[in-house]
């Protein structure tokens, strides 16, 4: 294995890998490797926002109960191993390029060789690696869609779980709603529990009635009972069906991903031995990089991921909730989003962008997305440092405002990246 990395081998594949009509691809690579997915139980999670942050609220919950929990999420945020995690520990350096080997031997035998994609190889190497630490249970989030996502081979989780389902990669899974929404009710399986986020338009409800009712699936839509008691930077309290919760996380928006993970826990925990305490305890404890990440109090700096319509509204419901006087954001954004309809949602909420790139190579330029904000009727500038370091300046020239990092997982990486090498940056809360 000298001079091998796991690492490298993944990266020798593209993104997406070549169309797939079916899941023969990722069928015949597992049949390879002995099924590794049959060996292991599942809970299965989908949505177009929503489903990171749902994940890891299984995933804490399932640890609390003292289960050996798997969780297989993406995209990563400060390196590629913490996309394969078993409680909470992820995937060792060594073990990586071990089973990338394996999988290597596996892939290069296949008529698909050249066919496969960086997440279904990803996957593949999660999967051996869950049943070679014996998990007991497996937070299984798709990739993209569901339908014919690489995850979907499994046959029979114990329940799947779906977030918010909105307008993305809409040249992928459809322009409308309900085609949207049909490929991400793709992952129902017979008889298998579906618990579909509150919040949804009806023709996304629909789409799923319509979906469980041929699969024989019950269908569960957290849609009343929810109060929310508090909401602030530190987290939320809420009401749920009579019993009082917290989450780490804050936003009305998490509240309903609370709602659809306490609903989840409710159908699987007797199987899985999961008490009331323990979802209470692993809702407070979960959180999630660059989701609404406060990474610093005073002045109050936040980090968020989100990229498309559904998410900048839920990042714009927390903005106005900060109780600050202005807000200020340094922004960058991928090419490939709908950028005029996301950025709609914060321009009524924002003072000032401010523009940047460089990290990834799909970002869209800051002197274009900065005209971009401007078409908007919105004060754009250009970034000519990094955003964590142009943030640092808004901070101390603003500091009763709310500074804001967002617009890009990919954008946050680089910014989570730049803290944990540079002790310039103390003034941050520990990642």
């Amino acid at each position: 294995m000298s001079g091998f990395s796991g690492i490298d081998y993944v990266n020798s594949f593209s993104h997406s890998g070549k169309a797939v009509k079916d899941l023969s691809r990722i069928s015949c690579l597992l049949s390879g490797l002995g099924d590794p997915q049959e060996k292991l139980r599942f809970i299965h999670i989908a949505g177009t926002n929503g489903k990171g942050s749902i994940a890891q609220m299984l995933d804490k919950i399932c640890i609390n109960a003292g289960l050996k929990t798997g969780l297989f999420t993406s995209p990563y945020i400060l390196r590629y191993n913490d996309r394969i995690k078993v409680n909470d520990t992820e995937i060792p350096d060594c073990v990586l390029d071990e089973l990338a080997m394996t999988v290597r031997d596996i892939a290069q035998r296949s008529e698909y060789k050249d066919s496969f994609s960086q997440f279904e190889i990803t996957m593949a190497i999660a999967l051996l690696y869950f049943v070679r630490t014996g998990c007991e249970i497996v937070i299984l989030e798709a990739g993209l869609g569901g339908l014919l996502d690489c995850t979907n081979i499994i046959k029979s989780p114990l329940a799947c779980v779906i977030g918010s389902v909105s307008y993305d990669h809409t040249q992928i899974l459809g322009e409308t709603l309900t085609e949207i929404a049909a490929q991400k009710a793709g992952i129902v399986k017979q008889g298998c529990p579906c618990i579909l986020s509150s919040g949804n338009e009806k023709e996304v409800n629909d789409v799923f009635i319509e979906r469980c009712e041929k699969m024989n699936a019950k269908l569960i839509i957290p849609d009343s009972g929810i109060k929310i008691i508090s909401s602030n930077v530190s987290g939320s309290g809420f009401i749920y069906k009579g019993k009082e919760y917290r989450t780490a996380m804050q936003g009305e928006h998490m509240v309903r991903n609370a709602a659809a993970a306490i609903e989840c826990m409710l159908c699987v925990g007797k199987e899985l031995k999961v008490s009331e305490e323990n979802i209470r305890n692993g809702l407070e404890r979960a959180q999630v990089p660059a989701r609404v990440q406060v990474l610093n109090l005073k002045p109050l700096l936040i980090l968020d991921g989100s990229h498309n319509p559904d998410g900048m509204k839920a990042l714009a419901q927390t903005i106005r909730a900060s109780g600050a006087a202005s807000c200020q954001a340094v922004i960058g954004m991928c090419r490939d989003k709908n950028m005029s309809d996301a950025l709609r949602e914060l321009t009524g909420c924002v003072d000032m962008f401010y523009a940047c790139d460089g990290f990834s190579e799909r970002a869209e330029g800051a002197d274009e997305l900065a005209k971009l904000i401007k078409s908007l009727g919105a004060g754009a500038q250009v970034c000519r440092q990094s955003a964590l370091k142009t943030a640092c300046r808004l901070m101390k020239e603003r500091p009763k405002a709310l500074t804001v990092i967002c617009g890009s997982l990919y954008l946050c990486s680089q910014v989570l990246n730049e803290m944990s090498v540079n002790n310039e940056y103390d003034f941050c809360v520990t990642i």
